[in-house]
């Protein structure tokens, strides 16, 4: 009976992650929609879905925390409390860097725009991508999947590198445009960090379901001279 109970314990916490992580990734879109159409007002919102996000995070680190306590679990459970603890602190990080983003949507909508925006929806799309799958990787129990997102992280980095470049090139041409160019190398360094976080879940995904720790590479053979 306990262990039943136990289940469905660990049950509701999952839900409760998984409601917190459509919340996150409903803020990142919003606030690359803001970004994209130029609207303030579609930004302010983001500040309420934060404030929810923070309150999620602190509930379900409280319930994690209670079920290792008063449970003791072992194995499998026990790295599945422990990485959702992490996942937990991962989604509540990703939600502040969207609040960055819609920061920088809300200084620039009173600015003239410097180009059409290409890459960094793109790289938004990329890293919103990330999180979606690096999620599904780690309720359905999925470390292929969850080795697959970590690979993708190449791509959003390239992007940014991309971006920085070009945005340079305006900085150097058209000094006028300094400040909204900042503003966005700041949005994509902001999307960079949201696709590192998806990979550290990736990460607790695959240790959470092979007991292998990947971080830093450890997965990786050394290279011999």
């Amino acid at each position: 009976m306990e262990q039943r109970h136990f289940d469905l314990e660990l049950l509701q916490l999952k839900e409760k992650l998984l409601m917190m992580a459509a919340r996150t990734e409903a803020l990142i879109n919003q606030a690359i929609d803001s970004l994209k159409q130029r609207d303030p007002k579609l930004a302010e919102d983001i500040f309420r879905l934060d404030k929810e996000i923070d309150g999620m995070e602190v509930e379900i680190e409280e319930q994690a925390i209670a079920l290792i306590a008063l449970h003791q679990p072992t194995a499998g459970d026990l790295r599945f409390l422990v990485g959702a603890i992490k996942i937990n602190n991962d989604l509540e990080r990703i939600g502040d860097h969207g609040v960055n983003i819609a920061e920088s949507a809300i200084r620039l909508s009173s600015e003239p725009a410097i180009k059409p925006l290409i890459d960094i929806p793109r790289m938004a799309a990329l890293a919103t991508g990330m999180l979606t799958d690096s999620l599904d990787g780690f309720v359905n129990s999925h470390p292929d999947k969850a080795r697959v997102v970590c690979g993708r992280d190449d791509q959003v980095d390239e992007l940014k590198d991309q971006i920085f470049r070009e945005l340079l090139t305006y900085m150097m041409e058209k000094p006028d445009t300094i400040t909204r160019a900042m503003d966005l190398i700041l949005v994509s360094r902001n999307l960079e960090r949201i696709a590192d976080l998806s990979t550290n879940i990736c990460e607790e995904t695959i240790y959470i379901a092979e007991a292998k720790v990947i971080k830093h590479h450890a997965e990786e053979t050394p290279h011999h001279p």
